[in-house]
């Protein structure tokens, strides 16, 4: 996914630079500044939809702005009589903080405080809140920020030029002679106008053809730190999440799928069922059934009676041992060519004394998302009108299935989204939505409905991040340095289902990302992909297609340092001549960890470090883990130390607080996380058998964020997919064991 975003941001800079971005300004209905902009890329030929946000979606943004030729404003934000400034998020909070870092970019250029900055949820619009970046109204990829960076920026100064021209106007003097802050515009004789005075006059202006943004000296909000405006309702529990939804007359009901896929069902005890106080309804539709009752439990306790039956399909036969023996065969055979540069295939096949050749299998497993709130969505569905309460990535997407499943027209159903209690790539996908809508068009009686899956059902019915197979071979010169490198990944194409255009030439970019991209510098390169379907879902996991390639590139270098009898850092520092940056994050943390420096010892265990480092979602990492691994092969990580070049950091407090959740949520993938079929079914059920790290069991995690004035860079995923590889390397200079084959716990066990 990060190559294709990283080929159109290029495509969309260089299309900004031929005409300047759409801003305009207008009255907000009932008085105050409307400012209308666009995020780059988004034209009249992606969109069909003319006219701003209906009233009822976003309040008092629903004065209609005017356009310019083949565009159409896709985001808004408005100022009212009291200086308040609204912006409508075009994104959804999931945990990664951007209800904080996005504002901050609007209160920056605009000169308020951050407290008088609120956001309103945009409404399921694919036309008017589409990312360019991500082609669609959806939240993923670490792209928040890099999409709203320079867009939301613009904005907010072009408001700031407006306000001030207005109190220029006022008091009859020159702009420039102006100052701002705090929400006001002062003169030189120490008279001031707050922005609500200058609303009014500000929204008769037409906005500068060009704006002129901060210099990055004078930020008084951008790069320090800021405490999560979210975090006060999450704590004091006014936060409202999907699952939390509340309506007049609202059943809950409790769903049980079948636990094979394409299984469907064939017999119920519905009248036991219905026996069960509390319980109104029985739901069924091909491959799921639904108990609806007037409490959680009364419909768990529903569903228990009816005690579904199923016949389970072809797919009752599946196992992962299969899966995995039908892959292995099916690797080796010649993939698409993502990357060949150098005739690698040549040099690998030389004669031996021409140098060392050294191959390895690599596997990583499938993975559940297991978020913190279950999958979960209300449904009112009405002769006229649907309305969906749920948490989405991908609003307009829940909006277009709910609406091809019930026939009615787009904008007769409503998306009402809510935080998202994790997302991690889960929430990407509707299937929940749709299966809930499936749902209440079974209905016999009428009123919402609000579906949740326990956890069983989440752990069993989620869509996996695929099982992956990838074999390489390297060939190294006499003094150890690789001279040709062959990378051949295997597994699933998300991007073929989710995303079909992105897959050219049979290469899915997602599924090669920080493998096809290798930073090294290595003569002859190639990297191929072979596309291989599994009979279960697979979806984007947190950190996407680099979690798996960097686990695997990043162990793979660290054996051929092991090969050659260097050290793992002096080995990468020799690489990565062409990679200044990935080169600087290496050195930071190799100094920061006191890397060369001998561990404190830990009795009656074995202790080591591991490097890895990367570059995915427009940012460069290096990795140091710290473990100790007991004579029964149990592994206590102690220490982390993250070194961090994102570009212009927005707030470093939100940034660390992101690489300790991703990495955190990296390792325990990477010690535990595995999700294994047998009898076509899922085996894991809930966190005593899909095990989640405790607050016990964390390491020590240090960020060190680079300073740097470059565009910024994802954050929400590069922790996780750059921890597993580090974790392994550091069990290896334990040990002397690698591990190729994930979990960590796993491997272990069975060496």
């Amino acid at each position: 996914m990060g190559n294709m975003l990283e080929t159109v941001n290029q495509q969309l800079d260089e299309r900004a630079r031929g005409r300047r971005r759409f801003l305009r300004v207008g009255a907000a209905a009932g008085g105050g500044l409307l400012v209308g902009f666009v995020l780059p890329g988004c034209n009249r030929k992606e969109s069909d939809r003319q006219e701003a946000p209906p009233e009822k979606a976003v309040g008092h943004a629903a004065t209609k702005v005017s356009e310019a030729a083949g565009l159409a404003p896709n985001a808004f934000i408005r100022i009212d009589r009291e200086g308040l400034v609204t912006l409508i998020m075009h994104k959804v909070e999931m945990g990664q903080g951007t209800y904080t870092s996005i504002p901050m970019l609007i209160a920056e250029e605009l000169g308020v405080d951050l407290a008088k900055v609120k956001l309103e949820h945009a409404p399921a619009d694919n036309n008017l809140y589409s990312d360019p970046l991500l082609g669609g109204q959806v939240t993923g990829g670490s792209t928040s920020i890099r999409g709203a960076w320079k867009p939301l920026r613009e904005a907010g100064a072009a408001a700031r030029a407006v306000l001030v021209q207005a109190a220029a106007q006022t008091w009859n003097v020159a702009p420039d002679t102006l100052r701002v802050a705090n929400g006001a515009v002062t003169n030189g004789a120490g008279k001031t106008l707050h922005y609500g005075e200058l609303v009014d006059a500000a929204a008769k202006l037409e906005p500068p053809k060009t704006v002129t943004l901060k210099d990055p000296g004078a930020y008084t909000l951008i790069g320090k730190k800021h405490a999560r405006l979210d975090s006060p309702p999450k704590v004091d529990g006014s936060a409202q999440f999907g699952i939390d939804v509340k309506l007049p007359n609202m059943g809950i009901a409790a769903v049980s799928a079948c636990p094979v896929i394409g299984g469907k069902l064939i017999a119920s005890n519905d009248p036991k069922a219905l026996a069960v106080p509390g319980v109104r309804e029985v739901l069924k539709i091909g491959n799921a059934v639904a108990v609806v009752a007037t409490n959680m439990w009364a419909a768990k306790q529903g569903l228990a009676a009816l005690a579904p039956q199923w016949d389970f399909g072809g797919n009752a036969g599946v196992t992962t041992a299969g899966i995995v023996a039908d892959m292995m065969e099916k690797s080796k055979a010649g993939g698409a060519v993502a990357t060949d540069e150098g005739n690698a295939l040549k040099e690998l096949d030389g004669d031996a004394k021409d140098g060392r050749k050294i191959e390895a299998i690599y596997e990583a497993p499938f993975l559940a998302h297991a978020t913190m709130e279950p999958m979960n969505c209300a449904v009112d569905l009405r002769a006229d009108g649907c309305d969906l309460y749920c948490g989405t990535q991908v609003p307009s997407l829940a909006q277009g299935a709910a609406a091809k499943l019930t026939g009615l027209p787009l904008e007769k159903v409503k998306v009402h989204n809510f935080y998202l209690g994790g997302g991690f790539g889960r929430r990407l996908e509707v299937d929940y939505v749709t299966q809930a809508v499936a749902f209440a068009r079974a209905q016999a009686r009428p009123g919402p409905v609000k579906f949740v899956w326990t956890r069983e059902e989440d752990i069993q019915h989620d869509m996996y991040r695929p099982y992956y197979v990838d074999r390489l071979a390297a060939k190294l010169d006499d003094k150890g340095m690789p001279q040709a490198w062959f990378h051949r990944v295997t597994g699933s194409s998300i991007m073929a289902r989710f995303a079909p255009p992105a897959v050219k030439n049979g290469i899915d970019p997602d599924a090669v990302e920080g493998a096809a991209d290798l930073q090294y510098t290595i003569p002859a390169l190639r990297v191929e992909y072979l596309r291989h379907e599994p009979p279960i879902p697979t979806a984007f996991w947190r950190g996407v297609g680099p979690t798996h390639n960097v686990f695997v590139v990043e162990s793979f270098i660290d054996e051929l340092a092991h090969a050659a009898k260097q050290d793992p850092v002096a080995y990468r520092r020799a690489l990565l001549d062409k990679s200044p940056r990935l080169l600087g994050v290496l050195n930071l943390a190799a100094l920061k960890a006191g890397w060369g420096k001998p561990m404190k010892a830990v009795a009656g265990r074995k202790v080591g470090r591991g490097i890895s480092v990367q570059f995915a979602f427009g940012s460069y990492m290096a990795q140091i883990a710290e473990v100790s691994v007991g004579p029964e092969g149990d592994v206590i990580v102690h220490r982390v130390v993250c070194a961090l070049d994102c570009g212009q950091p927005v707030n470093p407090d939100g940034i660390v607080a992101q690489m300790e959740g991703g990495i955190v949520f990296g390792l325990t993938a990477a010690l535990w996380g595995e999700i294994t079929l047998e009898a076509g079914r899922v085996v894991q059920t809930n966190f005593g058998d899909y095990r989640m790290m405790r607050m016990n069991e964390a390491p020590k995690v240090e960020v060190h964020i680079v300073a740097s004035k470059d565009e910024p860079g994802g954050i929400g995923e590069p922790g996780t997919s750059g921890i597993a590889p580090a974790l392994c390397n550091a069990i290896f200079a334990a040990t002397g064991q690698r591990i190729r084959k994930l979990p960590v716990a796993t491997a272990l066990k069975k060496a």
